[in-house]
């Protein structure tokens, strides 16, 4: 007798199956959505114009596809959102250091995140999606992330703007396959458990918030010290204390990271860069800073990009 042939997955199968592969595949949290228009492209535009993107001239260019992702990646129906912790605890403070933010602490996300998402995008390949409609992101190119994992049901968007897992805080990266593998979608998470906190926005020394989940980047201590080119600008350069690459201060005082964030534990985001000393940057040859920093994020504003935010 011949054997009965194999029943092809639901929807719903294949979800569960891409969901175990990306828990293989080391990702803490995974969910999925599809690729209809953001609910915040008039807001998008709004930010745009007011110029609080600073000189990212990037995000006006990827405005369109950020408004509607299924021009990412044409063809491609599903996001498969994914996050990774990468939270560990601040080390006692250094004399004469500068602090670098949690995040880059470690070997450059967009690297050690690279091998697994492109192993989760290889799985819906094998489950039958088409492989020209099927490319991974690791927080690069024009994909909304933070919209779609909060469509997907990993976290809502809080007053900071970050990501918030309510069983994780917001210490985490986040990363996406968009595939044209037909998946069952899960429910957004469309509840705000930020409530009446302000602690973010009040803690801010360069009130870069001007209202809640609107950052203006030109007063951010983030981007001034990774994304901005030239000297620091005006508003935030007396105030971002001993931050020299990048900041946490929202974080930190989120009262859903100080009661959830835990230590991500991995080899990668061990914390070996958390303190910096601030002439380190003095003498080094551009060979040099490549061979100690270049697979980290510090490669991001470069050798005179950290002269300049280890200044005064």
């Amino acid at each position: 007798m011949a054997p009965t042939p194999a029943q092809p997955l639901t929807p719903a199968a294949r979800a569960q199956a891409i969901k175990g592969c990306a828990r293989t595949l080391g990702f803490d949290t995974v969910g999925i959505t599809d690729l209809s228009p953001t609910p915040h492209a008039d807001a998008l535009t709004q930010w745009l114009e007011l110029g609080f993107a600073g000189t990212m001239r990037y995000l006006h260019r990827q405005a369109a596809k950020r408004r509607e992702p299924a021009r990412i990646v044409p063809g491609a129906t599903r996001a498969i959102v994914v996050t990774r912790n990468y939270y560990n605890a601040d080390p006692p403070p250094e004399p004469h250091a500068g602090r670098v933010a949690k995040y880059a602490r470690g070997e450059d996300y967009h690297h050690t995140l690279a091998a697994p998402l492109e192993g989760l995008a290889a799985r819906c390949v094998a489950f039958g999606a088409t492989p020209a409609h099927t490319r991974s992101y690791v927080d690069a190119g024009p994909v909304p992330e933070r919209e779609l994992a909060q469509r997907a049901g990993l976290g809502w968007i809080g007053k900071n703007t970050m990501l918030i897992d309510p069983e994780r805080g917001s210490f985490f990266f986040l990363a996406c396959v968009l595939t044209d593998l037909d998946l069952a979608l899960d429910p957004p998470f469309d509840a705000d458990r930020c409530g009446s906190c302000t602690a973010c926005l009040d803690a801010c020394p360069t009130h870069a918030f001007p209202e809640p989940r609107v950052l203006d980047a030109t007063r951010c201590i983030s981007y001034a010290t990774i994304e901005h080119k030239g000297p620091l600008p005006e508003a935030v350069a007396g105030q971002r204390g001993d931050w020299i690459f990048g900041c946490d201060i929202c974080n930190d005082v989120c009262p859903w990271n100080q009661k959830f964030a835990s230590s991500a534990g991995a080899m990668e985001m061990t914390p070996r860069l958390a303190w910096l000393r601030r002439d380190v940057f003095t003498d080094m040859s551009a060979e040099e800073f490549g061979i100690q920093y270049g697979s980290t994020p510090l490669e991001r504003p470069g050798l005179a990009g950290m002269r300049r935010n280890c200044g005064d």
